[in-house]
């Protein structure tokens, strides 16, 4: 069976010029309007519109700055897998949003497989690493267990925009 995109009901239609705009805007977000419609061939109003259209769409979602974690004092970064002793939606409401809140997170997983959750957390140093599995998750009633990796290195990748008119449904 295949499957096509465009049959969902919140799939949101693009052309090859929006698709244009937000492979330039995550390569670049900081591109000036200006660069930005003569990267894609549209007028300076025409193109301010279509982000614009992007943005009150939903489509862009915001615009971030990346840091580096080490100059910021954090030069230690780890995946910490969690799996929970249970699942009720009440405790992991409020179990997700301590995870959000804590200032060492970089993001949080929800997952399916072994873990229930993957965190990513930037740190000072061992020791403080040692606080934050110790001293704020595994101390936790609904943790049952948590594994800790540390990352040698991270490799970012540039998000790339979906292709929508690939082998796995078009659009338009």
């Amino acid at each position: 069976m295949r499957y096509d995109v465009r049959q969902m009901p919140d799939f949101e239609q693009i052309d090859a010029v929006d698709q244009q705009i937000i492979a330039v805007l995550q390569d670049d977000a900081r591109v000036t309007n200006r660069d930005l419609a003569a990267q894609v061939g549209l007028s300076p109003s025409a193109s301010l519109a279509r982000v614009r259209a992007l943005r009150e769409r939903g489509i862009i979602t915001g615009f971030a700055a990346e840091l580096d974690l080490a100059r910021l004092g954090r030069p230690l970064q780890a995946l910490v897998a969690i799996r929970l002793h249970t699942h009720a939606r009440e405790l992991l409401d409020r179990f997700v949003e301590d995870l959000v809140e804590l200032e060492e997170t970089i993001s949080l997983f929800h997952l399916t497989g072994e873990a229930d959750y993957l965190l990513h957390v930037a740190v000072a140093d061992p020791e403080h690493l040692r606080d934050v599995v110790l001293d704020r998750l595994t101390i936790r009633p609904e943790v049952a267990q948590v594994t800790t990796s540390l990352m040698f290195e991270h490799h970012r990748s540039r998000a790339r925009p979906l292709r929508l008119r690939g082998r796995r449904g078009a659009a338009g």
